[in-house]
Parts: C-alpha cells; sequence; structure tokens
C-alpha cells in the first residue's frame, strides 16, 4: 500500500489475527468480527504516528470494546436483509470444528455486552484487572463485579453448553 504510515502495515500483519480473534469474541460472529476490525484499523490509521509511540496494540482493543458497544447499542449493522439470498461462494469460517471454543463462545455471547467486554479482556487476552479498567475506562472494581456477575451467569449457563459439545448428551 502507497502512503501507509510506516509500522502500520507491519503491526497488523503482527497483531492482526489476535485482535480478529478480540473481534469474534466481541460479536460471535466471523464475517462481523471482520468488519467490526476493519472499521477500527480504517479510524485507527489516521492517527497512527501518535498511537505508535505509545501502546498500540491496547489502544486497537479499547476501540474494539468501543465500537462494538456503540454498534450494539445502535442495533443496526449497516445491512438490508433481501427476501431471496444471492448465489455466493462459501468461505469456510477458519474457526469451524472447535466444538469446545465454539461452545464457549456461545455462552459468552449470552453475556451482557459490558461483562462480556471483561471477559474477553480478562480471560481471553489475559489483562490485568488494571489494564481491563484503563481498556473500559472504568473503575477496578468495577471490572472486579462485571467479572464476577458474569462468572457467576456463565457458571450457571456452563451445563448447557456442556450438552451442545456432547451433542445433546448430557455427561454423568
Amino acid at each position: 500500500m502507497t502512503g501507509v504510515t510506516p509500522g502500520f502495515e507491519e503491526f497488523v500483519a503482527a497483531r492482526g489475527p489476535r485482535l480478529l480473534r478480540v473481534a469474534w469474541l466481541l460479536t460471535g460472529d466471523a464475517h462481523l468480527a471482520e468488519d467490526l476490525l476493519q472499521t477500527v484499523l480504517a479510524k485507527v490509521w489516521p492517527k497512527w504516528r501518535r498511537i505508535a509511540a505509545e501502546n498500540p496494540e491496547a489502544y486497537v482493543r479499547k476501540a474494539l470494546v468501543n465500537t462494538h458497544a456503540s454498534w450494539w447499542r445502535r442495533r443496526w449493522r449497516g445491512e438490508v436483509p433481501h427476501d431471496e439470498v444471492p448465489d455466493t461462494r462459501v468461505v469456510p469460517d477458519p474457526f469451524e470444528g472447535v466444538d469446545l471454543e465454539q461452545s464457549l463462545a456461545a455462552v459468552v455471547r449470552g453475556l451482557p455486552v459490558r461483562q462480556r467486554a471483561v471477559v474477553v479482556l480478562r480471560y481471553f487476552e489475559d489483562l490485568s484487572v488494571e489494564d481491563t479498567a484503563e481498556v473500559l475506562g472504568c473503575s477496578t472494581g468495577t471490572v472486579k463485579s462485571q467479572a464476577s456477575k458474569a462468572l457467576r451467569t456463565l457458571q450457571g449457563l456452563l451445563p448447557a453448553a456442556e450438552m451442545v459439545a456432547d451433542g445433546g448428551e448430557r455427561r454423568g
């Protein structure tokens, strides 16, 4: 790409897959995750010289969480439904075939948006309580309480996730 700020292309190449995973965990859909990441990278690119000097991955993660939250609040993704589905080539889902991860992701998607963001950042991205609070723009106490609520909710939902992973049969 001509005119790309030095370092931006390298950052996207190196950190893109991990950021795509964060986006996928937030959205629960591979295509929406790609859209989310692309939208955020388009927003970040003009500010890259300033961002690159600090902590660009944390900045992009925060932008992913905030952009996803605004999409969720708006509840409109810019797509218009049609009566007929056009003939398209099926692209394999890069996350297909990972039953446990799919089951866990489905359960995590059942959490409220704020709790989901805390779970993704704390447990999937392995951020500290302080770093998570910084990304979300809240206190560490809020992160802890949201994580606690989310974990209680997940404990109640995990038997259902086990049944999905087992193909509907309950383990004894």
